[in-house]
């Protein structure tokens, strides 16, 4: 049964986040700065300063460390989140391979954000997709309640008996992490009871208990500890699910991997991630007014990619338009991809479309000429909003 005691705050994004790290009041925080995550991390440490947190912030020289520092302090037994962006993650991306290897159940707050070059710090998601296939759980928010209550599901995802892998938990850098906007905050206690104590199989300090950490992998059991992290990732397309339905009992708010907008007799239908989902409801809620029969796909997460329920949810749409936040020189985009292998076999024709890099703005009448267009674009990647010399 949901509470009733949620009392709606004006926060950004980042602020959000912030609260969810304060009532999970995780035991080791490693940071190392970043736009536009910092404010993330600055609004934790300050809750630890006015004393209404106690994990313990370790100030690290890199965001390699930071993950390195995360990956030790999980698996010795302490609960660990951390946060980061753009560059950040690229220097992580070592880290984020061996923590998902060692089955580290970290969280990771990500201010979405392209990378370099040329310099930018604004919003893409060509940071997480440089990360796609390390074997971490990717979700990605729509705005700043889906923020922190992703956040709050998270270490639950995590550390899951069946999961045990790193959570990235994304929202669109600045659009998100710094636009304010009505978020409803759990009690403080109702959060830490929804999520727990922590606890990993192994700790590397269960004396008790020795285990190996980090062996080196020769070809007779490489292939099978890399398995084994496919089985995780795949067990996560439920757990993720089972999570969204206990938290929306808690809050009255449901986030499953796949929400399906006004698809019920859609003929065309836009998938996206993150917080254009906002416009694209907006412009098909606009377009159904009119008699179009549109419909949006959101995906919350991207890793592990929901294929059954993207296949389903688009089984009766005649044509899609996957909308990509990143792109993939001299291949496909990677949503753009995933979602033809999984309706690959069905009726539906797939057009692929680019959008806001380095955040660039993204207008209801961009969604509108997607919606209008679609039937008629060819096989070829669309740039939307790409001015062109000549």
């Amino acid at each position: 049964m949901a509470i009733d005691t949620q009392r709606a705050q004006v926060l950004t994004g980042g602020e959000a986040v912030a609260h969810a790290m304060r009532q999970i009041d995780p035991d080791v925080v490693p940071v190392y700065p970043i736009t536009p995550q910092t404010p993330i991390i600055q609004g934790f440490a300050k809750f630890v300063a006015d004393g209404r947190a106690t994990g313990e912030i370790v100030n690290v020289e890199s965001e390699h460390s930071a993950l390195s520092a995360a990956v030790g302090s999980a698996l010795a037994g302490a609960r660990t989140i951390t946060a980061t962006s753009s560059q950040g993650l690229a220097l992580m991306a070592e880290i984020v391979y061996i923590a998902a290897s060692l089955r580290a159940p970290i969280v990771m707050a990500v201010g979405n954000r392209a990378l370099s070059g040329p310099i930018n710090i604004h919003a893409d998601h060509s940071d997480s997709m440089l990360v796609r296939d390390s074997g971490v759980v990717q979700l990605f928010a729509e705005n700043a309640q889906e923020a922190y209550d992703l956040m709050v599901m998270a270490p639950r995802i995590a550390e899951h008996p069946d999961v045990l892998l790193p959570v990235l938990v994304g929202q669109d850098g600045f659009t998100i992490t710094h636009s304010a906007e009505p978020v409803e905050l759990l009690p403080d206690a109702a959060v830490r009871e929804f999520v727990g104590e922590y606890s990993v199989p192994f700790s590397v300090l269960d004396l008790s208990r020795p285990s190996t950490q980090g062996p080196f992998a020769m070809p007779d059991s490489y292939f099978e500890l890399r398995y084994a992290q496919t089985v995780a990732i795949e067990n996560a397309r439920r757990v993720i699910d089972e999570i969204a339905i206990e938290f929306a009992e808690l809050s009255g708010r449901f986030h499953p991997a796949v929400e399906p907008y006004r698809l019920a007799g859609a003929t065309r239908a836009i998938v996206v991630m993150g917080s254009t989902a906002g416009t694209v409801k907006d412009v098909v809620d606009a377009l159904r007014e009119e008699g179009d029969r549109v419909g949006l796909l959101e995906l919350r997460s991207f890793r592990p990619f929901p294929r059954e329920a993207v296949r389903r949810a688009l089984a009766d749409v005649r044509c899609i338009a996957v909308l990509d936040r990143s792109d993939s020189p001299g291949g496909r985009p990677a949503l753009f991809a995933e979602t033809v292998g999984a309706v690959y076999g069905g009726p539906p024709i797939v057009r692929s479309y680019v959008y806001g890099l380095g955040g660039r703005d993204v207008h209801p009448q961009d969604i509108r000429r997607v919606f209008r267009d679609v039937d008629g674009a060819g096989p070829e990647t669309q740039y939307l909003g790409l001015r062109r010399n000549g």
